[in-house]
């Protein structure tokens, strides 16, 4: 028998999305911070695919066409930590930083946007639980 969980799947995705995203508004301002610096390659955080896939399959399990494969479980939200990448200035034009300070402010207002919306639905789900809790008083 599974336990009372009072912290459902829900809860813990918005958990993971924020911590996401906080990484992503750092990595953001690590861009602009270095929107001067020569030769500085513009880095970009990615993790809303590896997000949206352990969403879609929640199980986290795949389909085995044998009976000696391993289960697999590669899709668990919590496991989920993103990546990283480099985009190298391609133009050839100036100190080959690729870095555009409009185009980070742009990311940056989209995820800060992201962040607040994510934050406002947890605070909403432990307001449920709170009230839950004290038997709607």
């Amino acid at each position: 028998m599974k336990t009372l969980d009072p912290f459902d799947s829900n809860i813990h995705l918005l958990h993971k999305v924020l911590d996401l995203r906080a990484r992503n508004q750092t990595v953001i301002a690590s861009n602009i911070a270095n929107a001067e610096t020569p030769g500085y390659a513009r880095r970009e955080f990615q993790f809303e695919e590896a997000l949206q896939t352990a969403v879609s399959n929640p199980t986290g399990t795949m389909l085995t066409t044998h009976a000696n494969h391993f289960p697999m479980s590669s899709s668990n939200v919590s496991s989920i930590s993103g990546n990283i990448i480099e985009i190298k200035d391609e133009t050839g034009i100036g100190d080959k930083n690729g870095v555009s300070v409009d185009m980070e402010m742009i990311a940056l207002s989209e995820n800060e946007l992201l962040y607040e919306t994510v934050a406002q639905l947890l605070k909403k789900k432990l307001g449920m639980l709170k009230y839950a809790i004290s038997e709607g008083k």
